[in-house]
């Protein structure tokens, strides 16, 4: 499945973590493939704004249930008793004809045609299953029998379940999906602001030569928590489809520059001889590794950046490279700021040097120089603001 938009943004391979309440696995020994990415696979056909979605929302306001198998092959064919063969196109309003009666609908794998409808599904019975309703059995088993996802709607609740990967999805409505998104959507318009209020007050402390590591674990504590609350949000805009439009630019606009500002942060306190690319992935691989009882105290941020898990080192006093006020700089490109750092090592040390001590920086021109030392002179007169 391709990348999501806003996944990219938050810096996420994927989701954060799926919601406890619409996933149910199952100890189905036959599929073993229960990643996010295939879950995701799976909940993409189903979002609102999809033929199949619209199909599906007609059989649960026709109160007739349904039983609809995505994909088609010799395995599939070989548990199909009875029904009729079709090969049509697929149609939202056929599909909730055909599901008005008791059998099974079969799409090809690409979900365009409708193969067969009112199929008799026979999958082996001794494979084990925690349903008790006949269609829902049908479609938890047909599912680890043919490694193809089987969706049951309810005849009676109007749930729609869908059945893949050895796993149960509950594919919730979107006022209900909506109603949890904008909770968080709160929230994190609080982290929001409480972050911009932290990362001024820490570019203060930059500038005045005084800052701590706790100061610092204050704003990568922030960012955490963002990104985390901004995951459960991602997982959400993709699970409304086209509902989720507006959501997602709400969430692109408040985390839309958190990612570029981990990246700097690491590269300005990491405790290491070099901070390239690969020491700060690898530092940041840290920080998402850590469970959310670990962001409860400063001092478990910590160890990601090279110093102890103790509250004695929070008190310890820190010297930024100057990357992050460095690309506040307008029309300074970051290849210019790297050998900027390399040569006079600290931020202290870049707001003393003179417009002549930067031009003699190998690839630092006039102008270049210039801007830095107008930029610079112009933050530190503002108190890093």
């Amino acid at each position: 499945m391709a990348r999501r938009w806003v996944t990219g943004l938050l810096g996420l391979a994927g989701p954060v973590r799926a919601a406890a309440d619409t996933v149910e696995s199952t100890d189905n020994p036959a599929v073993s493939d229960n990643s996010d990415d295939a879950r995701w696979d799976v909940l993409a056909r189903l979002v609102p704004g999809t033929q199949l979605r619209d199909g599906i929302d007609r059989i649960l306001r026709g109160r007739t249930g349904g039983l609809i198998v995505l994909g088609y092959d010799d395995r599939v064919e070989n548990i199909c008793d009875g029904g009729f063969e079709l090969d049509i196109e697929f149609a939202p309003t056929r599909l909730r004809e055909l599901s008005k009666m008791d059998g099974a609908v079969v799409l090809c794998t690409d979900g365009a045609r409708i193969v067969r409808a009112n199929v008799h599904l026979v999958p082996d019975p001794a494979l084990p299953t925690v349903e008790s309703g006949t269609r829902h059995k049908a479609a938890e088993r047909t599912a680890a029998h043919t490694g193809y996802p089987v969706v049951s709607v309810s005849r009676s609740t109007g749930i729609i379940t869908v059945y893949a990967n050895g796993t149960r999805y509950l594919v919730q409505e979107s006022p209900t999906i909506l109603t949890g998104a904008n909770q968080a959507m709160a929230t994190l318009q609080r982290y929001r602001a409480r972050l911009d209020e932290v990362t001024r007050r820490l570019s203060a402390l930059e500038i005045d030569d005084s800052a701590t590591l706790r100061d610092v674990l204050v704003v990568v504590h922030c960012l955490e928590l963002m990104r985390r609350t901004a995951g459960e949000i991602d997982q959400a805009v993709l699970e409304l489809g086209v509902d989720g439009r507006q959501l997602a630019l709400q969430l692109a606009e408040l985390v839309a520059d958190t990612e570029n500002l981990r990246r700097l942060l690491i590269r300005d306190y990491l405790v290491a001889e070099q901070v390239g690319a690969p020491q700060v992935d690898r530092a940041l691989a840290r920080l998402d590794a850590l469970a959310e009882p670990d962001l409860l105290e400063l001092a478990d941020l910590a160890p990601p950046l090279g110093y102890p898990a103790t509250i004695e080192a929070l008190d310890t006093p820190v010297d930024p490279r100057g990357y992050r006020l460095l690309a506040e700089i307008p029309r300074v490109p970051f290849r210019r700021v790297e050998p900027l750092v390399d040569v006079f090592g600290t931020l202290r040390a870049l707001l003393d040097a003179t417009q002549t001590e930067l031009e003699a920086v190998h690839g630092i021109s006039p102008a270049t120089a210039r801007r830095i030392r107008e930029g610079l002179s112009r933050l530190a007169a503002n108190g890093g603001f």
